[in-house]
């Protein structure tokens, strides 16, 4: 199993100037760090790709689709608006030489209809999807797109790993997979480690989150049971610790952090990973490979 961490725990933004993360995150211990360009047009994909091989770290990409690229929209014009805009996110990722580009790469993020998502949404976003998906497999057949159903507050499209499956199989592609955050399981699933079991083979990309999106280990997460339930799976690509610092006020905005969660990003991250490591390795040991 390998290790990340999510850049958004120590820099807003990722530009040129930020390319010296890459180094402290492998100092830290870790195997991969996620990106999110929310800066596409000065991304330097080309310089991450590059500084991350020196490192031998790998590199993951995420997003969350602003509400103008909402591809669930009524408006057509918005629709397609996203799909072109997340042909451009597949882009910088393979040029970034990413291996997973996971998130709510789907429809907007924080888009709220006000009721339960419709038929018309739902085929708005398998088609759109599917355009999407394709392309990615022409610009780099191993990039693996990850589903990532939210919690309800985030969004009313997928809100459980059931609800990604039936996505995933619907836009029919093979290069996408489920991508679970125990942050929104713990919210919208009945029991953590079914979930991960009825996901089973097409899970494809993990977040580690504590509850409380602080140290993981210090909140609600069945942390063993998750393991254990991965182990079962036969899944072990990436697990990403994401969290965010509250003294980054856009992201904190965004996220809805408003108190520390640690003393540092770099507590967070090393103890958090020293935990996961720990706990994945007793979990392992306890539950027999599938």
């Amino acid at each position: 199993m390998k290790f990340g961490i999510h850049s958004l725990l120590f820099r807003e933004t990722f530009l040129e100037k930020d390319l010296p993360l890459l180094d402290k995150c492998a100092r830290l211990g870790f195997d991969a760090v996620e990106i999110i360009p929310f800066d596409p047009d000065n991304f330097p994909a080309g310089k991450v790709k590059a500084a991350a091989a020196d490192l031998g770290l790998a590199i993951n990409t995420g997003y969350g689709l602003p509400l103008e690229y909402n591809t669930i929209s009524p408006d057509p014009k918005i629709r397609r608006a996203g799909i072109e805009f997340s042909k451009k996110l597949i882009d910088l990722s393979v040029a970034a030489g990413a291996e997973v580009f996971g998130g709510m790469i789907y429809c907007g993020w924080g888009y709220l209809s006000g009721r339960p998502r419709t038929e018309d949404e739902w085929r708005w976003a398998v088609d759109g999807y599917r355009e999407v998906a394709e392309y990615a497999a022409a610009a780099n057949p191993s990039l693996v797109l990850g589903i990532e159903p939210v919690n309800r507050f985030e969004s009313h499209f997928l809100n459980t790993a059931a609800d990604a499956v039936r996505f995933i199989r619907e836009v029919g592609t093979e290069n996408i997979k489920v991508h679970l955050d125990t942050f929104h399981m713990i919210r919208e699933e009945n029991d953590i480690r079914q979930a991960v079991l009825d996901t089973g083979a097409d899970l494809g990309y993990v977040h580690a989150c504590e509850n409380q999106r602080g140290i993981p280990g210090t909140g609600l997460v069945p942390w063993r049971e998750f393991f254990g339930a991965l182990r079962q799976v036969g899944y072990d690509g990436y697990v990403t610790i994401e969290s965010f610092d509250p003294n980054m006020e856009n992201i904190a905005k965004l996220c809805c952090i408003w108190r520390k969660l640690a003393d540092s990003p770099e507590q967070l991250a090393s103890e958090g990973l020293a935990y996961l490591k720990r706990v994945q390795r007793e979990a392992w040991e306890a539950v027999p490979a599938c």
